[in-house]
């Protein structure tokens, strides 16, 4: 099994920065910005032909009792259970707190494996500044820069050497193409980790009562009926004249990011609220995206029949372009109404990854056109021949012949309707697109 290792420290130290570093991606937000992260975030990391999995964690604040930051202590208590080597990151630059001293004694306690790292140290390793972190207790203190990528390579030797690991062979490292990357999107305090919680059947993501809670995009494995999936909690997305933090517009870019490399997505909505604007602004993204999506109703039990009545007749009104996704109603905190919605999940995938055959889809094609012709337009009328598959997640049918640019959008959904009857593409767009025929004789005389 790959090793673990968790960065720990007070906020605002450089953790996220350290991770981007060890896991060479961009997968946490980073910014000047204390109490960033809120929940565990994992990456993969890779050094010296040996893998480790890495967990960036938000400020550890461990005496405070109340609020969202013993939210994020709880989540910083379980990564450091579930890890091999703790890294206790402090700030090189900032100095020694009295945080410091509370997190060193935290982890003596519980007897784990640590490294003290101080970050943001470029040009101080000798430097004198650093001799005050001897008092913690942890032995030589590792000077890094996780900004610049100074020390980088050192510390994850250290940490490795801590465990004695044999090297992985790059044979044995396989990559698995059949997990599906689930989305759960949606606006502010719908229940979006809330209903991640209960899949995973632990607090695995803060889920507190104030929106904006989640930041980040977090993935967490999954394996349900032997499928393995990749959760991914997204922040709530609210409307563009509402986003005021410069660290909110981080959160929408991860989000949006995190929608467009989804398999499928659950669109959240709040029964309380019904369907909003930005519910519908949501929805279309994800549309435009070619996502396949699944509609959930959260909150189902704190409403009454009349709500109920109400929050149905406006999906129907204000999401009519997702006539294709199954809609269902569910309470993430009772936990009623999940199995649906991951038969729902399944189905919606299946129908993106659909292989149709050329024959089939041409004589789809040639008996559509039979029952109803497109338009004429001048003299001409589009003709069309054949049509194959085009691309997946989503379906693309791309449609051959002669003055097909002429064809309406009108009959493109028509033949829309037609294609997903035959081959029950529920839950998923499809895209239809026309080619026309190059004329040999347009630049003749």
């Amino acid at each position: 099994m790959k090793p673990v290792i968790a960065l720990v420290g007070r906020p605002n130290v450089g953790k996220s920065t350290l991770f981007n570093r060890l896991t060479k991606s961009r997968d946490a937000i980073v910014a000047d910005y204390a109490g960033l992260t809120r929940d565990r975030h994992y990456g993969t990391g890779k050094q010296s032909g040996r893998e480790f999995i890495c967990i960036d964690t938000g400020g550890f604040e461990p005496t405070v009792d109340t609020g969202i930051v013993k939210e994020m202590a709880k989540q910083t208590m379980q990564a450091i259970a579930e890890s091999d080597v703790v890294l206790f990151i402090v700030d090189g630059r900032g100095g020694l707190s009295a945080q410091d001293h509370e997190i060193a004694n935290l982890l003596r306690r519980l007897g784990k494996p640590s490294l003290l790292v101080a970050n943001k140290a470029e040009g101080m390793q000798e430097a004198a500044q650093l001799s005050e972190f001897y008092e913690l207790g942890f032995g030589e203190v590792l000077a890094v820069s996780a900004a610049h990528g100074q020390g980088i390579r050192s510390l994850v030797e250290a940490a490795l050497e801590m465990l004695n690991l044999p090297e992985l062979e790059d044979d044995d490292a396989t990559v698995d193409d059949t997990t599906i990357r689930l989305a759960v999107a949606g606006r502010p305090n719908v229940g979006k980790s809330t209903l991640i919680n209960v899949w995973l059947g632990e607090e695995r993501l803060v889920a507190f009562d104030m929106p904006g809670t989640t930041r980040d995009a977090i993935s967490v494995p999954f394996l349900k009926d032997e499928q393995q999936y990749e959760l991914i909690d997204t922040a709530g997305l609210r409307r563009r004249g509402k986003v005021f933090e410069a660290i909110e517009k981080f959160s929408v870019v991860k989000t949006l990011q995190a929608i467009e490399s989804a398999n499928v997505v659950v669109l959240l909505i709040d029964a309380t609220q019904g369907v909003t604007d930005q519910d519908a602004h949501i929805a279309g993204f994800i549309v435009e995206s070619g996502r396949a999506v699944v509609v959930a109703i959260n909150k189902w039990d704190a409403v009454d029949e009349y709500q109920r009545e109400w929050v149905m007749r406006s999906v129907e009104q204000r999401l009519p372009f997702l006539k294709f996704a199954s809609v269902f109603t569910m309470s993430a905190t009772k936990r009623q109404g999940l199995g649906p919605v991951w038969k729902a999940i399944a189905q919606a995938h299946k129908s993106a990854m659909r292989k149709m055959p050329t024959p089939q889809l041409t004589r789809i094609l040639e008996e559509a056109v039979q029952f109803q012709q497109p338009m004429r337009s001048g003299m001409f009328r589009p003709k069309m021949r054949y049509a194959h598959q085009g691309g997946m997640n989503p379906p693309v049918v791309v449609v051959h012949g002669n003055s097909l640019e002429h064809v309406s959008n009108a009959y493109k959904r028509y033949l829309e309707g037609r294609i997903r009857q035959a081959f029950d593409l529920t839950g998923t767009p499809l895209r239809v697109e026309m080619k026309t025929a190059a004329n040999p004789y347009a630049d003749k005389n």
